[in-house]
């Protein structure tokens, strides 16, 4: 599944490419980078990252960026009455198209889709058990540039987990912009 995902991808990109050569560059196009506050509920756990993200802005409108997580603490679950399991984000990785609606120089809105892979770790007694799982992820969110290069990026991911009733995690996010 993980490879037709990947070769579906590479072809869309590799059609895409034609198009993006003879876009015109704007001062919006470019490298970016971001480095924020997270939050994770995934599930009963509500789970505090550190969440970085480099992306590139090919025009005014597309962009594509990948993500990385590290979890700062752990949240307690209830799983049975007066039984409480410890919860943490090991790490969590996702790649996105992004599309962006500039409203003025300094604001967009963006919306992404993209998919991920999230690993977290319970532990109850002494024994802990890790789970990772893949997901196709989407949100949006809006950015305030303060200059050119400088910035504040706010948003709302879904986190749709593979499988079976497999769940969801509601990541909120707040951080800081750089345009290279």
């Amino acid at each position: 599944m993980k490879s037709l995902i990947a070769a579906a991808s590479v072809a869309v990109v590799a059609a895409s490419a034609p198009a993006f050569a003879q876009m015109q560059p704007t001062a919006n196009t470019g490298v970016y980078a971001n480095l924020g506050y997270s939050n994770f509920g995934i599930g009963d756990a509500n789970i505090n990252a550190i969440q970085g993200r480099l992306g590139y802005r090919f025009n005014d409108y597309v962009g594509v960026e990948g993500e990385v997580a590290g979890g700062l603490n752990h949240d307690k679950v209830a799983v049975a009455p007066g039984v409480d399991a410890k919860v943490k984000l090991d790490h969590q990785e996702a790649i996105y198209g992004v599309g962006f609606v500039p409203l003025s120089p300094q604001f967009d809105l963006l919306g992404r889709v993209g998919y991920g892979h999230t690993k977290t770790t319970a532990s109850l007694g002494g024994v802990s058990a890790s789970d990772g799982q893949d997901s196709w992820n989407f949100g949006g969110g809006a950015q305030y540039k303060f200059d050119p290069h400088n910035g504040v990026r706010a948003e709302y991911t879904r986190q749709e987990f593979q499988g079976h009733d497999a769940g969801h995690a509601d990541v909120w996010s707040v951080g800081y912009n750089r345009k290279f």
